[in-house]
């Protein structure tokens, strides 16, 4: 039997999930697929910015949402070799937006919230443990195979939006070239619960250190401290990730040896990549089966979410408006891909080298930078603006 649906959404991170919630809200059947038993718990993602905070707001989850998280209006960038700190509060720009700050909340808690809502929606159906693995289409619409624990079960849809991660099978099968490059060096991830906070004085919830030998970021989140580190392409996983490594971050991180017990270690491979298409006929990508970047800066989760708000607004005129859908569909891809292109992959870059910036004196040249930033009000706001993502939407809605 063929399970019928308007629209299916494969993948059940928060990006998937937003968007198969959006569409559910708007009285749209879907059907959500996810290849595991149930929402991972990934760490990698825990910054939610102004724009999506907006976007929770109106899919009614906010509330719920910041109430396992923690608000922070001020981030700070500091000098791991004389411990110079610069502030910046996006409290300045709260005539831009009712959300200026930044709300620290793991990912998988946003994709584990909307699920739930959705298995007991009226338009929803959600189903773990399905692999897609074919995809084909016509001028009607697309029909998709999924591996379940017990059958292959197949699925007709007017569209699919995949956004089933960074190896995502949808894009593979659609044949679809992701361009860019992949860094040398890995990322470590590491979370604690030691109190981090009373042994730096002044810190903030999100404070990115920098150093040319080994830059740190170091975030709060309600019940963790999260600290991420580049890590040497050269060591194995094993020495990354063993008890000798933690250590070293730590002592460089507190300037003494403290043995603090972790909650996780995670070890990951960074990309700047982008899909050379969007769109193909009547599927689409978001997220991170579109585009990827580094995570300095809290881009990635975001802009994945912000692919899908643009296109679930324009599949509302498409299958409740009888618009026509080419033109619609054709201006999702080339809004969100010049979006990702022009800010998410610049601005990310950038974030890096700024980080493994050698200093000049005793400042970075990150800290020159900022310091003239501080000094001009002008110039501050448009990169509070930027950074906080509000100008990225700002112009996306530039492009026809």
């Amino acid at each position: 039997m063929t399970v019928r649906t308007r629209v299916l959404v494969v993948g059940a991170g928060p990006v998937g999930a937003v968007a198969a919630y959006r569409l559910a809200q708007a009285g749209i059947d879907v059907v959500l697929l996810e290849a595991n038993a149930g929402c991972p718990e990934d760490m990698r993602a825990s910054t939610f910015h102004a724009p999506t905070l907006g976007m929770m707001a109106d899919l009614g989850v906010l509330a719920e949402l910041e109430a396992i998280g923690l608000k922070a209006p001020v981030y700070q960038y500091r000098n791991r070799r004389t411990g110079n700190r610069i502030e910046l509060d996006l409290g300045e720009i709260a005539d831009a937006t009712p959300h200026p700050y930044r709300l620290q909340c793991e990912q998988y808690k946003l994709a584990r919230m909307l699920t739930e809502r959705l298995a007991g929606h009226p338009h929803a159906e959600v189903r773990f443990q399905r692999r897609v693995i074919g995809i084909e289409q016509d001028a009607t619409g697309v029909s998709v195979s999924a591996e379940s624990p017990m059958a292959i079960e197949r699925f007709r849809a007017d569209y699919v939006i995949a956004a089933d991660g960074a190896n995502s099978t949808v894009r593979k099968w659609l044949e679809i070239e992701f361009d860019g490059f992949t860094y040398p060096e890995r990322f470590l991830t590491l979370s604690t619960a030691y109190p981090i906070e009373d042994r730096i004085p002044g810190l903030a919830l999100v404070n990115y250190v920098a150093d040319a030998e080994e830059w740190c970021v170091l975030l709060k989140v309600p019940e963790l401290w999260r600290i991420l580190v580049p890590a040497a392409d050269a060591e194995d996983d094993a020495t990354l990730l063993a008890d000798a490594k933690k250590n070293r971050v730590f002592a460089g991180l507190l300037g003494e040896d403290v043995d603090i017990e972790t909650y996780h270690r995670t070890l990951y491979r960074v990309h700047q990549r982008v899909a050379r298409n969007f769109r193909k006929g009547r599927v689409l990508l978001a997220g991170d089966s579109a585009h990827l970047n580094n995570p300095l800066g809290g881009f990635g989760m975001n802009s994945g979410i912000h692919d899908a708000w643009n296109l679930t607004g324009k599949l509302f005129e498409i299958l409740l408006e009888n618009a026509s859908a080419d033109p619609l569909l054709d201006r999702y891809e080339r809004q969100r891909r010049a979006i990702t292109t022009s800010f998410v992959q610049a601005q990310t870059i950038s974030n890096k080298e700024l980080l493994e910036s050698s200093s000049v004196g005793e400042k970075t040249v990150q800290e020159q930078k900022l310091e003239a930033l501080i000094a001009d009000a002008e110039i501050r706001r448009a990169y509070l603006l930027r950074q906080a993502m509000i100008t990225s939407l700002e112009d996306e809605a530039k492009i026809a």
